[in-house]
């Protein structure tokens, strides 16, 4: 394994060829975001009936309202931004994945299309449970503080930018796993390491759903959860790729030994 990873190393790019590499893999992600950007604002209506749809899991009435004169315009031109990267995820995680192959094995190229899969599912996860438990959640926490008297009128805008923000981030959160795998592929993460500092992390956690949430105890706490949960799940994944490179590591010394033994 050892004389198959220095001949990857011997025909590595050179450093402007790198960047150029990078820079056509952004360029092609972009097209992709754009062609799906197109398709998002050609169904942009019904989108926005689906994003709407927690309003009425909520007791109260909701008014929803356009305050501005540009707010729909804006609206529409979200919605489709974040459903064109939404629906470009695969083929965006491929073209970071082609850059980065050049320096792995052949034997974890083939990982390609699990990592593209994992990697969309556990987005598409994140967008999921923030769509049906989270928002709805907060919906009815936030609009509950109200008294009767007060009306719950909310500007679209405002509105939208809420919870597209709020699927962003959790599914971003959801790609912990994913990130694991590859810190551990590339030595940076262990799991002893991920062990010593989980209580560390923890206070992270809470810290990071502060700052990528609104200011509420609550939707805190909700992000935080699936963090922390997703951290151990971390672990167990940084043990296997470092068990697994330990057995690959020890295969080649066997057979770097048995030609000396003849």
């Amino acid at each position: 394994m050892r004389r198959k990873r220095l001949k990857i190393q011997d025909k590595e790019m050179p450093f402007l060829e790198h960047l150029e590499e990078f820079r056509n893999r952004i360029i092609k992600a972009l097209i992709g975001v754009i062609i799906g950007a197109v398709l998002c604002l050609i169904f942009s209506k019904q989108l926005l009936n689906v994003l709407l749809w927690p309003t009425t899991q909520v007791d109260m009435p909701i008014d929803i309202q356009v305050l501005k004169v540009q707010g729909m315009f804006i609206v529409t031109l979200e919605i489709a931004f974040f459903g064109g990267i939404l629906v470009s995820l695969p083929f965006i995680i491929y073209q970071a994945w082609m850059f980065i192959a050049p320096g792995l094995y052949k034997s974890e190229r083939r990982y390609v299309p699990r990592v593209i899969i994992s990697a969309t599912f556990l987005f598409l996860a994140g967008v999921v449970f923030a769509y049906f438990l989270i928002f709805p959640f907060a919906l009815e926490f936030f609009l509950g503080l109200a008294p009767e008297t007060v009306q719950t009128n909310i500007a679209i805008d405002f509105y939208i930018s809420f919870i597209i923000r709020l699927l962003a981030i959790f599914g971003i959160v959801f790609q912990l796993p994913i990130m694991s795998y590859f810190l551990s592929k590339m030595g940076i993460l262990t799991p002893t390491f991920m062990r010593k500092y989980r209580r560390h992390s923890i206070v992270v956690m809470f810290i990071v759903g502060a700052l990528f949430t609104p200011p509420d105890p609550f939707t805190q706490t909700m992000l935080a959860i699936p963090l922390i949960l997703l951290y151990e799940i971390s672990i167990f994944i940084s043990q296997w790729v470092h068990k697994s490179k330990k057995n690959k590591e020890e295969d080649g010394d066997k057979e770097e030994l048995e030609p000396k033994q003849e």
